[in-house]
């Protein structure tokens, strides 16, 4: 299963955690562009560390999943992978563009064009070192995004939007390619490290039958008994990605602890919002399938 937060980044968790739409899983490449500097006029890159606290302070309202200084590597993340975040302009009544996918994952990349570091002056987000990019690639990648983009690489601060396009194609797309925006960055981003075409892996399959009959069974039975365990297992990591369940209960017995945590998962917005006997703990269709859509496992009967 895909991490909730990057491995190697500092986690940041602000809050106000949101699930998103469904469909093609994007994510999109923005660069800060706190300052406007020319080839005549360079200008100091601001600091990581100003970009970070305006993000988990006053900048809550727009701040990405990923923080990325491209010169040094670093990362910072503020939001789960599963969850919108709020980097992109959401008009009423349209795309819901933040999000508009299985995920929507965004990226900001420390930048201006004509920044200076040191003594350089970097034009263009290519020019930089760009330090980090194939471990963002693959954790974004682990999202099934996949390498591609749908309207093209940006290579220029043209903008590209065509909203038939971003409805239905998964990938990367520019801040400049996004419905609604009207911002023209990144206006260039790193190439693919791998752009071969691999097989995903295949999906865990989970039986709705099977782990109905676990949580009816297991709980009255002996302590440890599992039915389908594989299975129960597949839910069990969901919720506790979801924060419902505690580790030393992913044990693949659909006890009295995994029926309170699958209960507390459908009265859940996420999970459908059930109230009273219809947030019973006992899987039901529905409920399961919105879990396999935000933790990559397919439902069967």
């Amino acid at each position: 299963m895909a991490d909730l937060w990057m491995p190697g980044a500092t986690r940041l968790d602000i809050g106000d955690h949101a699930p998103t739409d469904g469909g093609p899983a994007k994510a999109v490449a923005h660069i800060t562009w706190d300052r406007n500097a020319t080839a005549a006029k360079p200008t100091d890159l601001v600091s990581y560390e100003d970009l970070r606290s305006y993000f988990s302070g006053s900048g809550k309202g727009v701040a990405p999943h990923i923080l990325w200084d491209v010169f040094t590597g670093r990362f910072t993340q503020f939001v789960p992978a599963n969850s919108r975040s709020k980097s992109l302009v959401d008009q009423a009544g349209g795309t819901r563009t933040n999000r508009a996918g299985s995920v929507v994952i965004q990226v900001e990349a420390l930048f201006f064009p004509y920044c200076r570091v040191g003594q350089t002056v970097y034009p263009r987000l290519v020019d930089t070192p760009c330090k980090g990019w194939e471990q963002l690639q693959d954790w974004v990648h682990s999202w099934g995004v996949p390498n591609t983009w749908p309207m093209g690489r940006p290579v220029d601060f043209t903008s590209h939007r065509a909203e038939a396009i971003w409805e239905k194609d998964a990938g990367w797309y520019g801040h400049q390619q996004v419905p609604e925006n009207t911002h023209q960055d990144p206006g260039s981003w790193p190439e693919f490290v791998d752009v071969t075409p691999t097989e995903p892996p295949a999906k865990p399959k989970v039986s709705l039958a099977h782990v109905v009959y676990a949580a009816r069974h297991d709980p009255a039975a002996a302590q440890g008994h599992t039915s389908h365990k594989n299975e129960v297992l597949v839910v069990e990591r969901a919720l506790k990605a979801e924060g419902l369940l505690a580790s030393q209960w992913v044990d693949g017995s659909f006890g009295t602890k995994t029926i309170d945590a699958y209960a507390r998962w459908q009265r859940s917005p996420a999970g459908g919002g059930y109230v009273g006997s219809d947030a019973d703990g006992i899987p039901g269709a529905a409920s399961l399938r919105r879990l396999a859509a935000r933790h990559g496992f397919t439902v069967t009967a």
